[in-house]
């Protein structure tokens, strides 16, 4: 079966001439890295693309090689259209909003609604960005220095370096085979993983001094106010869910994170053994069974009352 989804993927991008590649909307390392890993061997090859983030390109990944190139919306006259990265359209945001179905939808979450003509899903994968590693060869584009070091990215971000459980021996190679290819793992683990800004660290803090627990359930939101006092330009949560999830002797944790007044993106990670994703789902979302999120309507108290009541009630039958 996967030889007959990359050949129709080798004859779909042997055809095009014009390629539109989004991924989704807060984006985090896998969905710019593979974004990026794709899109840049498919210019060496001489197509015309576009690389769409409707939120634009997290500054924390302006060193990845073709960052320059990444759009907030898709520009007419495309032939091609690629999602990687997302689960479903919704995590596109509006920039789909009047455009066909993609043509070929690659993802590694086992939520994934199989929405394009051509749906390259691996759900045991680590990351996107390991799923591009290891096809980009069978479609005919040669992983460059610059493609791997992106890539790389992605796998780091995903794994949040080589710690999640999701992390096998094949992802350490193809690492190792990013590395042979020109990519450097120092430089992109720190820049991916460590680097920090100041606004960053002011908004963690917002979300610190807001924790609650309730037995092995923690918790913590951070408002519209928080990122403004922070000074902190994304929508996301800054990556402060991982640092709330090492705490030890936790099984579930939940993030809240207000993006506006009616609407609120929830972040969940659990320890091994409780799958998260089927709750986020019952949200409208979606992720893996240790690492889910949804976008809940409603005001912020609103959703974490009903969020925390759902997965107290996961927690008791787990």
């Amino acid at each position: 079966m996967i030889e007959k989804i990359d050949e129709a993927i080798r004859q779909l991008l042997q055809n095009a001439r014009s390629i539109v590649i989004v991924s989704h909307i807060r984006p985090d390392a896998d969905a710019v890295g593979s974004l990026l890993g794709l899109g840049l061997p498919l210019l060496a090859a001489g197509k015309q693309v576009q690389l769409v983030l409707q939120d634009g390109l997290p500054e924390r990944y302006a060193f990845l090689p073709g960052a320059d190139k990444v759009a907030r919306a898709v520009q007419s006259g495309f032939d091609t259209l690629i999602t990687v990265d997302c689960s479903d359209l919704k995590r596109t945001g509006t920039v789909l909003a009047d455009l066909r179905a993609p043509d070929l939808n690659i993802d590694h979450h086992a939520t994934n609604l199989f929405f394009g003509a051509i749906n390259l899903v691996e759900p045991e994968a680590s990351a996107t960005a390991y799923v591009l590693s290891r096809h980009l060869p069978d479609w005919g584009l040669p992983v460059s220095a610059e493609s791997a070091q992106c890539l790389l990215a992605g796998i780091l971000g995903d794994t949040i370096g080589f710690r999640t459980s999701a992390t096998d021996s094949q992802t350490l190679r193809a690492a190792a085979a990013l590395m042979d290819k020109g990519a450097d793992l120092p430089m992109v683990y720190r820049q991916t993983l460590l680097s920090r800004s100041i606004p960053e660290l002011r908004y963690w803090g917002q979300g610190l001094i807001k924790i609650q627990h309730e037995g092995a359930l923690l918790w913590s939101a951070l408002t519209l106010d928080d990122r403004i006092k922070a000074g902190y330009p994304e929508n996301d949560d800054a990556d402060l869910i991982n640092l709330l999830s090492s705490v030890s002797g936790l099984r579930v944790v939940v993030l809240f994170i207000e993006q506006a007044p009616d609407r609120v993106k929830v972040s969940w990670r659990s320890a091994e053994g409780i799958d998260v994703s089927g709750l986020a789902f019952e949200f409208g979302g979606g992720g893996h069974a240790a690492a889910a999120g949804a976008d809940v309507g409603g005001s912020l108290d609103e959703v974490v009352e009903k969020v925390l009541t759902k997965t107290k009630q996961l927690l008791a039958n787990s």
